[in-house]
């Protein structure tokens, strides 16, 4: 084998290492996307608390007027937001007729409010980057 053929078997590698690294270290968010997770764990934990800590990171730069971390911070929410509500619905599919029902109805109602407030940050956002109040 050449030489060429050897550094590029050595990369290849070295990716295959990385990705498995990458997938065990986020092994359980990706159950969770799967829908293989607990629809408890799901709900509270990547619903819930890190919505609202992500929500709080929110508040602190608008409050110390950091428009640019505001703009990133709710990128991150919208992005976080739409990974979470699928693995929401799909993890409610395992669960009891009555929370399954419950969380997929949240979910919708989640989802409409996340993209209202969503809309209303960033309106707010391009008024005060614009020069507005």
């Amino acid at each position: 084998m050449s030489r060429q053929g050897r550094r590029r078997l050595e990369g290849m590698h070295r990716r295959s290492v990385f990705v498995a690294l990458l997938r065990l270290l986020f092994q359980p968010e990706i159950e969770a996307f799967e829908g293989r997770a607990p629809l408890g764990r799901v709900f509270w934990l990547y619903g819930v608390a890190t919505s609202l800590g992500i929500a709080l990171l929110y508040r602190l730069a608008m409050e110390a007027g950091r428009v640019g971390l505001q703009q990133g911070l709710l990128l991150l929410l919208a992005a976080y937001t739409v990974w979470v509500l699928v693995a929401v619905w799909r993890c409610a599919a395992n669960a009891a007729p009555f929370w399954r029902t419950l969380a997929r109805s949240l979910t919708v109602t989640w989802a409409a409010n996340a993209i209202l407030l969503g809309s209303f940050l960033e309106l707010e956002l391009l008024a005060r980057l614009g020069g507005g109040p």
